[in-house]
């Protein structure tokens, strides 16, 4: 079995990782372009972990300006086996209150122009998405938010949104009309691709807001966002800690094939690949390739 290494993105208010012990920045190079920030390795407990600030330290990056693709390759050149993305979200349900967070297990995609695969003409693959998160890292996730008394929510579907607006109230409502849980604008295409990469993947989504359909709450402005947001992130911070300390020496194989996700999928013929494409894939196609 390979070494476990947890990978961890930080959303809204989360720039850096208390508690990461023997931290080295390392700026990885990515054939894809330019990731949002160094990498922070370290390690707590005796598992190592891999952080990266989703939109840059200072938040510099905005939801649609993340280069989504260089992001996952570097964390899987640094060995991340396991994926915990923390996220701000909005709620579109009376009991998912600010404060709370909801272990997604689904979600939509409403993103425009953003490269979702690293994939297309001279390497075509077909990943399945039914179930891009994978199950024991989220139950390993909700373990360590019960030990820490982190109010949690297991299940829900996040829908995602380009932003950098907030909904609309006709949006609001025709997405809570649909059944949707929480709405972001982070984790599509990062879900996909990490699942293109073979990483198994799980959301902390923190909920912020009631986006803009509760009748008793203010439309969302950012300063309020950002309260809730700081003080998401002090219990994110006791999560990621004591789900580090309790994690496995060695990846665990996934329920949901995530580590297995690429079996299968690459439909074009060896002599018909675009070798300059095949080059920029070495690290996602590693395993699925003998290398």
């Amino acid at each position: 079995m390979a070494k476990a290494v947890l990978g961890v993105i930080g959303g809204s208010g989360v720039y850096d990782l208390p508690g990461l012990e023997d931290v080295r920045e390392e700026r990885v190079a990515s054939p894809w372009g330019e990731p949002s920030d160094a990498l922070r390795i370290g390690r707590i407990g005796q598992t190592t972990v891999v952080f990266l600030p989703r939109h840059g330290r200072g938040h510099r990056l905005s939801p649609s300006g993340i280069d989504y693709r260089a992001n996952i390759d570097v964390l899987k050149r640094a060995g991340v086996t396991d994926l915990v993305a923390l996220s701000a979200c909005g709620s579109f349900r009376q009991e998912l209150y600010p404060g709370l967070f909801v272990l997604v297990d689904q979600f939509v995609d409403r993103t425009v122009g953003r490269a979702s695969s690293f994939f297309g003409n001279g390497c075509v693959a077909h990943v399945s998405m039914a179930h891009p998160v994978g199950p024991g890292l989220q139950a390993r996730i909700l373990a360590a938010a019960e030990a820490e008394g982190v109010a949690v929510r297991k299940g829900g579907t996040y829908v995602c949104m380009e932003g950098p607006h907030f909904s609309s109230y006709a949006e609001s409502l025709t997405y809570k009309g649909q059944g949707y849980d929480v709405i972001g604008m982070t984790n599509m295409p990062e879900a996909k691709l990490a699942r293109e990469a073979e990483i198994t993947y799980a959301t902390i989504a923190m909920v912020t807001d009631f986006d803009c359909w509760h009748p008793e709450h203010e439309a969302v402005e950012v300063s309020a966002v950002i309260a809730v947001a700081r003080a998401n992130a002090e219990k994110a911070a006791r999560l990621v800690s004591r789900l580090a300390r309790d994690f496995p020496a060695e990846h665990e194989p996934c329920p949901a094939r995530s580590d297995r996700a690429l079996d299968g999928a690459i439909m074009t013929a060896p002599e018909h690949r675009d070798p300059a494409l095949m080059a920029k894939l070495d690290a996602i196609l590693a395993r699925a390739l003998g290398r």
